[in-house]
């Protein structure tokens, strides 16, 4: 267990509870650790919340499946950190049930602190970014989501967007940070300093994804795929990201390789959706068949 992880991510595995009842797990953490150990590295994950309790048998079956791909540390809760997802016009809807707590960073092994790629994945103000100092990775990524949802001023856990407010030291540790477009007009001073001298990239679904890549920008058009559940996409996207960047990928190609593994996944949605590497290649040699048909025709 104390051997350093190729891929660790930071956050809260929750359960997801669907409008009609049913549940599975989540998570930003969990999606991207997937994700990792799929594309062939050892991941881990360090989490906070209570499982052991879960009535849904087919909850625990997951769980179980997931943690014999990729490493655990749990720290205890008195519950888990449960969402409710909707979608409300065309936008999701999210409800917070109960929260596990906020993880502490100490609770990592030593050697844990300096993974090759450190993956902060919050979903509900679970980090303290100001106890992130003592990790020392060889690749900082972060999708800065839980750290802009708002929920305990809100009546029945509804969440709300506020603005980012992350340190001007911490981002310069950064090397990549992925967020959406509707968390972008609230990110404004931290995507401007990541980009500068890093990655940053915005997801816009169909619109495709924006690249900031050391103050020059480019955007990469989306896949036209069928979307059954975009939940964990961008997670995914992100985890994809961050690999081939440390493979040194040049910066479109890894952003193409990570939006196929998300295209990949939204077809059939939730965790077991989360491809290998071996599925998202196919994926890209099938769109590139199309493309060369396409291109014969006219």
């Amino acid at each position: 267990m104390h051997q350093a992880p190729d891929y660790l991510a930071i956050g809260h595995i929750t359960i997801d509870r669907h409008p009609d009842g049913t549940e599975i797990p989540g998570g930003a953490a969990l999606y991207s650790a997937l994700l990792a150990a799929r594309f062939g590295l050892r991941a881990a994950v360090l989490t906070r919340g209570r499982f052991d309790q879960i009535q849904d048998e087919r909850v625990r079956e997951a769980l179980t499946q997931y943690a014999s791909e990729i490493e655990l540390i749990v720290q205890e809760a008195d519950e888990p950190t449960v969402f409710t997802n909707r979608n409300v016009a065309g936008r999701r809807e999210q409800t917070i049930h109960s929260w596990a707590g906020e993880i502490d960073l100490n609770g990592l092994p030593p050697m844990w602190r300096s993974s090759k790629i450190i993956h902060l994945a919050p979903v509900a103000q679970e980090i303290d970014i100001r106890r992130a100092g003592r990790l020392s990775p060889d690749f900082f990524g972060i999708t800065p989501q839980g750290l802009m949802r708002d929920w305990r001023s809100e009546q029945g856990g509804k969440v709300s967007i506020v603005p980012l407010r992350l340190a001007y030291e911490f981002l310069g540790r950064i090397d990549a940070m992925v967020l959406n477009s509707e968390e972008q007009s609230l990110a404004r001073d931290e995507i401007e300093v990541v980009g500068s001298r890093g990655l940053v990239a915005i997801t816009r679904g169909a619109a495709g994804v924006q690249l900031i890549d050391r103050g020059q920008h480019s955007q990469l058009p989306a896949f036209n795929v069928n979307v059954k559940d975009d939940t964990g996409s961008g997670d995914v996207f992100s985890a994809a990201l961050f690999i081939q960047r440390t493979e040194g990928v040049g910066v479109a190609r890894a952003a193409t390789v990570a939006a196929a593994a998300a295209s990949v996944m939204i077809q059939s949605g939730g965790p077991d959706a989360v491809p290998s590497r071996k599925q998202v290649d196919a994926f890209l040699a099938e769109e590139q068949r199309k493309a060369q048909q396409r291109h014969n025709v006219w």
